[in-house]
């Protein structure tokens, strides 16, 4: 029963994700993206660690700026889709953060990892909406003010960027917790074989060694 769950569990962390995305549903930028690249590099092999959360990253936005754009935002100009590049370079350094990861990592490391991952998506983000501007923000001036005031306070009408940075971490923690226990406790029990092939080895006592030197 536990294998039959494993194998299913990375598409429902999927169906999960796609759920997270969607506008109104949770606060800004709380969302269990960020948690599903660093699990997908941690638990999830071969290819599938890339091809999986990243397809799910590249449908989501499709779908998310089509809901958009019927709502006036100007989602499918150069400018919006050149900084949204810089979410899946933040992506991929999640999933590249998982794969120094293993699955029999301590809970409380994986969870640390998932959390480091988040912030450094949010360190990358909103330096590219800084760097590229896509909205004209005025307040994003080509200097270290401007970025501090990118990752802090944000741009008027807006909640400030800190908000959004702690639900980032909240979320990202939370997530990739649900996650790993979740991927934990189905994963198949080790054999007796394989808790033997590790048990340290106590080398058979000669039989044929005189009584003597035995003593």
């Amino acid at each position: 029963m536990n294998e039959k769950w494993n194998r299913w569990l990375p598409f429902v962390f999927v169906a999960v994700v796609a759920l997270s995305r969607w506008p109104g549903l949770f606060p800004p930028s709380f969302s269990a993206m960020y948690a599903l690249m660093f699990c997908a590099g941690v638990f999830f092999t071969g290819r599938k660690a890339w091809w999986l959360p990243l397809g799910t990253a590249i449908l989501s936005d499709l779908a998310l700026n089509v809901y958009y754009r019927r709502h006036g935002w100007p989602v499918w100009d150069l400018s919006v889709l050149r900084y949204q590049l810089f979410n899946y370079a933040g992506y991929a350094v999640l999933i590249g953060l998982g794969r120094w990861f293993k699955p029999h990592s301590s809970f409380a490391g994986l969870l640390g990892g998932g959390v480091l991952g988040a912030l450094l998506f949010y360190l990358i983000t909103n330096t590219a909406s800084w760097l590229f501007n896509p909205f004209q923000d005025p307040e994003y001036t080509k200097n270290l003010t401007g970025w501090l005031i990118a990752l802090i306070k944000g741009t008027g009408g807006w909640p400030q960027t800190w908000e959004f940075f702690r639900n980032t971490l909240f979320s990202g923690g939370l997530f990739t917790a649900l996650f790993v226990a979740a991927m934990k406790l189905t994963a198949p029990a080790e054999s007796p074989a394989e808790k033997e092939a590790g048990a340290p080895v106590t080398p058979p006592e000669n039989e044929d060694e005189p009584e003597e030197a035995k003593v």
